[in-house]
């Protein structure tokens, strides 16, 4: 990984970025992050939420945040802000996910059986297509907990991959990635290009390998070296600074360089 200051980011028109251990600090979502994302949205940078976390949290977030979308449950369903609408859309039709969801649920169970002081998260009475279970949240399972989830979960044919505070489990063929590029196409007729210069992603953990793999400017906020020796695609970039105060110097660098760039011109 390089230094953050190493990458161009003068281009940049919208900034994708994790939640949970990203902008948020401790758990919480501070004031001096609500600041950085406001300081984007002054720059007509647009921001993107791309988390684990339940539809119903990804539609609280779409409705009182500064954002132009957010992509909940790893891909499965997205909000996405056009004009004063928000409209929502699912990775996969209805008749699948109900599917999915009846055999998800019992392949979860059988994992909470198999996992002592396993629990669903509390917060996944919110979601419509993935389930998550707590390892790190308020229980304290541990990394090597998660791990025994998640090869339990995989050894079933199941999507099981860690969040900083979750093992977030899914059927489907969708993931962080696939949401974002069709977010991409409904957005901006588009997709990542090789060397791709107008969007970033800023994540911490496991479950954003696929967007740290597909995009040129991937950034870790510091904390993300507490996993970096696990992970298959690291981000190419990194903060100073952990959790959300990282994530404030992402947005402090690319209003810099759009800036400088302008004066340039």
């Amino acid at each position: 990984m390089q230094p953050l200051a190493q990458a161009d980011l003068s281009h940049v028109r919208a900034v994708f970025t994790d939640v949970d251990g990203t902008l948020t600090t401790r758990g919480r979502l501070s004031a001096q992050t609500l600041l950085a994302l406001e300081r984007l949205v002054a720059q007509r940078v647009e921001v993107v939420l791309v988390s684990g976390r339940p539809s119903g949290w990804g539609e609280c977030w779409a409705r009182q945040l500064p954002v132009g979308g957010v992509i909940a449950e790893n891909g499965g369903v997205t909000f996405e802000r056009v004009g004063r609408q928000l409209r929502k859309h699912f990775a996969e039709p209805k008749g699948i996910r109900q599917r999915n969801r009846r055999a998800l649920t019992a392949h979860v169970a059988a994992a909470l059986k198999r996992v002592r002081g396993a629990r669903l998260s509390m917060d996944s009475s919110a979601t419509e297509v993935d389930l998550a279970i707590d390892y790190a949240e308020q229980a304290a399972l541990g990394p090597a907990g998660a791990a025994r989830l998640e090869a339990f979960l995989r050894g079933r044919g199941v999507t099981a991959v860690r969040s900083s505070v979750h093992v977030n489990c899914w059927l489907g063929s969708f993931d962080k990635r696939t949401a974002v590029e069709a977010f991409l196409r409904r957005r901006w007729r588009t997709g990542i290009a090789p060397g791709e210069r107008r969007f970033v992603y800023v994540g911490d953990s496991f479950n954003d390998q696929p967007l740290f793999e597909a995009f040129p400017l991937s950034v870790g906020v510091a904390n993300v070296r507490a996993v970096l020796g696990q992970l298959e695609h690291p981000p190419r970039y990194v903060t100073r600074a952990r959790e959300g105060a990282g994530f404030g110097e992402v947005a402090d660098a690319v209003t810099r360089a759009r800036d400088e760039r302008k004066a340039r011109r």
